[in-house]
């Protein structure tokens, strides 16, 4: 069977949060399939570093400093991204983060801070790239958490947060269906990123102690990225409104 359908040949597609981690494989991986990728985070250093990778491959990347919180900032991303390439085929909300507290603990800056970056970010985002993909439809892949899916002790803002996103590739799904744009959204386990493994060792943990999945591991970016790949492009032309799990299995395994 060929593997043509997998192809994001001729394609643009954004990828927030680019700059590292999951964001970064998934930038690597869209590139080899033949896609123009645009950066778009915060840190522009981080940004600069992944495009020199992509193009070294002979990708075709347009580094945006973005902070997806602020919808000025997204517009303006976006314009410059219409004015570059003249289409937008993809999106990947993929920016986001966490912080650890006790749900007692949570302030309303910190409160604020993990909803507005890991929901109202990708909200901003899908709504900005709404009028380019609704002439010529789209795909919009949301990166969400086990989190949002079960009990987890000191990150309540963050799975709630991430558990909305989910929601909200529902009721985008069911309300874009009809310009031909399909969202859906990977809701990843613990992923063996830059992050995690300076989260373990200023915890005092061992980023390769096993963890409590079936797999006994963390995940690998990139295959964070595969299952993107497959959202984004053609493979998966009869989904929309879907979270699939990759997490390497129930707890406890």
């Amino acid at each position: 069977m060929s593997d043509a359908r997998f192809s994001l040949e001729g394609r643009v597609a954004i990828v927030t949060g680019g700059g590292t981690g999951i964001g970064r494989a998934i930038a690597h991986l869209f590139t080899e399939r033949g896609a123009r990728v645009v950066l778009a985070s915060r840190k522009v250093e981080n940004l600069e570093r992944v495009a020199a990778e992509l193009q070294s491959i002979g990708g075709s990347v347009l580094v945006v400093p973005t902070d997806v919180r602020e919808r000025v900032n997204v517009e303006t991303m976006v314009a410059r991204v219409v004015a570059e390439y003249g289409q937008i085929d993809v999106l990947v909300n993929n920016a986001g983060g966490n912080h650890r507290m006790n749900a007692v603990e949570v302030t309303d800056q910190l409160w604020d801070r993990m909803v507005n970056l890991n929901m109202r970010g990708p909200f901003l985002c899908s709504q900005a790239v709404f009028g380019v993909m609704s002439k010529n439809g789209g795909t919009i892949v949301n990166i969400s958490s086990g989190a949002a899916n079960a009990g987890a002790k000191g990150l309540m803002p963050y799975g709630t947060a991430k558990a909305g996103l989910q929601q909200m590739t529902r009721m985008l799904a069911t309300e874009w269906a009809e310009y031909g744009i399909r969202v859906n959204c990977v809701a990843a386990g613990t992923v063996k990123t830059e992050g995690f493994i300076r989260g373990r060792r200023l915890s005092g943990g061992d980023p390769e102690a096993p963890l409590d999945n079936a797999l006994r591991r963390p995940g690998f970016p990139e295959e964070i990225a595969y299952p993107v790949l497959f959202l984004a492009s053609e493979a998966s032309s009869f989904m929309t409104g879907e979270t699939i799990a990759v997490n390497g299995g129930p707890r406890g395994g």
